[in-house]
């Protein structure tokens, strides 16, 4: 399984992106989908997940109301659309595969397991989004 995270670059404070994760290797709907960053001299967190059925969505604190996780199964591709952006969400974003999301319990999400890096298989190589203030 390869994930291809795309779709980052340079905004203004305010701005929106919208980031994509392409699936290759296995069908999307196998797995859940993680997103996570990692801002320079910061440890990596996760930013939002996304089960197998698209109604589960979890969002870290401090993207809740302005991102929004969604997934097309028929195109094989995650998407996270960052609306609302401000310098603090400066970081390398990356895309990451669950395959046991189809066994996750809702308290995996409310409990915030979906944040642990070791849940997720496989990982994409990362896109650099910068937010100019």
């Amino acid at each position: 399984v390869q994930l291809q995270a795309s779709g980052g670059g340079l905004v203004q404070a305010g701005g929106s992106l919208r980031l994509s994760c392409a699936v290759s290797g296995s069908r999307l709907d196998d797995y859940a989908i993680g997103w996570f960053r990692q801002a320079p001299g910061k440890e990596r967190e996760g930013v939002s997940c996304i089960g197998i059925s698209a109604s589960r969505t979890v969002y870290a604190d401090s993207v809740k109301g302005r991102f929004i996780v969604s997934r097309d199964n028929l195109k094989n591709t995650a998407y996270l659309q960052m609306n609302s952006l401000t310098p603090e969400d400066t970081a390398v974003y990356y895309c990451a595969a669950d395959r046991q999301g189809v066994l996750r319990a809702p308290g995996y999400y409310s409990g915030g397991y979906w944040r642990e890096s070791r849940n997720y298989e496989f990982w994409g190589q990362g896109t650099l989004v910068t937010v100019s203030s």
